[in-house]
């Protein structure tokens, strides 16, 4: 029995992929616009198996960023209407 090595390959294992053209990306951004459509479309991309990687890292990107936004709001006005409470006393 012979100890064979095989070195595998990752990008000849997937299929072979192709770029997400700019008329796709214009409807993307189309979708987005939508409030809550777009926001649900957000979790389809993100974590759906049909959709292409780079388009999956984007939306969670995109949900990450969305959710660290809402993070510094809550913080941010926090802050400000505990300011305003000072001044009132």
């Amino acid at each position: 029995m012979e100890n064979e090595t095989v070195q595998s390959n990752p990008v000849n294992e997937s299929p072979q992929y192709t770029p997400i053209s700019v008329g796709e990306w214009v409807i993307t951004t189309i979708i987005l616009a939508i409030p809550i459509v777009g926001f649900i479309m957000l979790f389809v991309w993100g974590f759906g198996s049909n959709s292409q990687p780079s388009k999956a890292n984007w939306a969670k990107a995109t949900l990450i960023m969305i959710a660290v936004s809402i993070v510094l709001t809550f913080i941010f006005l926090g802050s400000l209407l505990g300011i305003m409470a000072t001044f009132m006393n």
